[in-house]
C-alpha cells in the first residue's frame, strides 16, 4: 500500500504531473502573461480600466506570473486576494467576455494544445467566479447561467 503524501511533497508531485502532461513551465507562464497584457493594454474595452489603476506594469506582471503559476501549476507562489482587488472595478459580463477572448487568443498563440486547454479551463472558472462575486457585491444574485450586467435593476 502506498503512503499518503502531504504538504510540499504532494505539491511537487502535482506540479510534476501537470508539467509532464501539459508542457507548462514558468517560462511559458511568463510568455502567456506578458503577451496577454500587451493585448489588454491595447484593447479599447479593457485598456482604460487597467490604465486608470496601474502605473508601473512590471510589479503587476510579476504578480500575475505568480498568480498563474499558482493556478496552472499549483506552485503556491501567489498570496493575494483576487476577489477583493476586482470588487471595486467597473466591470461586468462584457468585460469578462473580452478578458476571456484576449486570454484565449493569447493561449492559442503561445501554448501547445494541452497547455492551452489547461489555462483556458482555469481562466473560464476564474472569470465566472469573479463575475459572480462582483454581481453579489452589487446586490445581484445570479441564477445558474445568468450574467451580470451593470444596467440590471439595483446594479451600480
Amino acid at each position: 500500500m502506498e503512503a499518503i503524501v502531504a504538504g510540499p511533497e504532494r505539491r511537487e508531485r502535482l506540479m510534476a504531473e501537470i508539467m509532464e502532461r501539459t508542457g507548462i513551465d514558468e517560462a511559458m507562464i511568463e510568455r502567456l502573461v506578458r503577451g496577454f497584457y500587451v493585448k489588454v493594454r491595447e484593447d479599447a474595452v479593457l485598456g482604460p480600466i487597467f490604465d486608470a489603476r496601474i502605473r508601473d506594469w512590471e510589479p503587476h506582471l510579476k504578480q500575475m506570473c505568480a498568480f498563474w503559476s499558482s493556478v496552472a501549476l499549483m506552485t503556491g507562489r501567489y498570496h493575494g486576494t483576487p476577489m477583493a482587488k476586482h470588487l471595486p472595478l467597473p466591470v461586468d459580463a462584457a468585460h469578462f467576455d473580452r478578458w476571456l477572448a484576449l486570454f484565449e487568443a493569447t493561449a492559442r498563440e503561445i501554448c501547445p494544445p494541452e497547455a492551452e486547454a489547461h489555462f483556458v479551463e482555469r481562466a473560464r472558472r476564474i472569470a465566472a467566479s469573479l463575475e459572480l462575486g462582483i454581481a453579489g457585491a452589487n446586490g445581484i444574485m445570479l441564477a445558474n447561467g445568468e450574467r451580470f450586467r451593470r444596467n440590471q435593476a439595483g446594479a451600480v
